[in-house]
């Protein structure tokens, strides 16, 4: 799309817009934000809408616009904007009395592993030990398990409709090992496995992709009070994607370097792994080793 400025300074569109297929009979020819924005989104109630999905379509806009690059243009949207959209969106501020996030023990994960019934046991150690999203153990196929290379794909998830699809994203698409006791537990469960045409790993007992509620309330919350694992008044501690932090503290324990932590986990950054995870990165005791060791290094004569 091409701009003008006409003679009252204001942005004259020429040609169509690129965005949606929308027709020029949709703009005057002193385009505001706002209608663009709500021809954009389909909606005239641009206050109800979700903050992210809001800045999105702002900064979509102004590229359709070329005013992400160009200064004159970007002075002239003062004429064009007659009112700032996004004034009255408060996006949520990390709050400083939030909860640290508590994780599961390496106490906690053993009495998971060991109380686990044989049917349960499968599902819960492949979540604990490889760190999959609980949508990606629903959609995992046993044709995505290497047993010879003793690596497990992760290519498809299931999603809160049970309907098979993509992994979140392109990071999500990732390689993880397995040890050899996972391996097993896996290799005899095959043999138990309901069977389906989708050929699910851990399907419903019909062989169709189970429901996230379901796994929660009739195998982990049980799991959870049968371990114990529980709050002062009594309750389950723990949500599923818990075991997900699980997988991601033995990572940690074991020295893995961040990097291949974010792939283990199909982060699309290393800035989530480490704004999650960051503090179990912490060795207080080998901080103090090191800063002797500045200090020597400094003040030795």
């Amino acid at each position: 799309m091409s701009l003008r400025l006409d003679s009252t300074n204001k942005l004259d569109p020429i040609g169509a817009l690129a965005i949606g297929d929308l027709g020029a009979e949709s703009y005057g020819p002193a385009m505001d934000l706002d209608d663009l924005l709500q021809c954009y989104f389909a909606t005239s109630n641009l206050s109800q809408l979700n903050p992210d999905v809001l800045a999105t379509g702002i900064e979509k806009c102004q590229v359709d616009l070329g005013l992400e690059q160009d200064p004159g243009k970007r002075f002239a949207l003062r004429a064009l904007v007659h009112h700032n959209v996004a004034r009255d969106v408060k996006l949520r501020r990390s709050e400083r009395h939030d909860p640290d996030r508590v994780f599961p023990t390496k106490d906690e994960i053993k009495a998971l592993i060991a109380n686990a019934p044989p049917k349960h046991q499968p599902i819960i150690m492949t979540a604990l030990l490889t760190g999959m999203r609980m949508s990606e153990l629903r959609g995992l196929t046993w044709d995505a398990i290497d047993f010879g290379r003793s690596i497990i794909t992760v290519r498809k998830r299931a999603d809160r409709y049970c309907d098979m699809g993509n992994t979140k994203s392109k990071s999500g698409r990732r390689e993880i090992p397995m040890g050899p006791g996972l391996a097993n537990v896996l290799k005899a469960w095959r043999v138990a496995c309901p069977k389906g045409d989708l050929d699910l790993v851990f399907p419903n007992g019909v062989g169709n992709v189970e429901t996230h509620s379901n796994i929660y309330n009739r195998i982990f919350k049980p799991l959870m009070l049968k371990s114990g694992i529980v709050d002062g008044e009594g309750a389950p501690r723990f949500s599923l994607h818990a075991m997900r932090h699980a997988a991601a503290s033995l990572f940690i324990e074991q020295g893995w370097p961040p990097k291949k932590i974010q792939t283990m986990l199909g982060h699309s950054s290393i800035t989530m792994t480490y704004d999650v995870y960051g503090h179990l990165f912490h060795d207080p005791a080998k901080d103090v080793d090191l800063m002797g060791e500045m200090e020597r290094g400094l003040l030795a004569a």
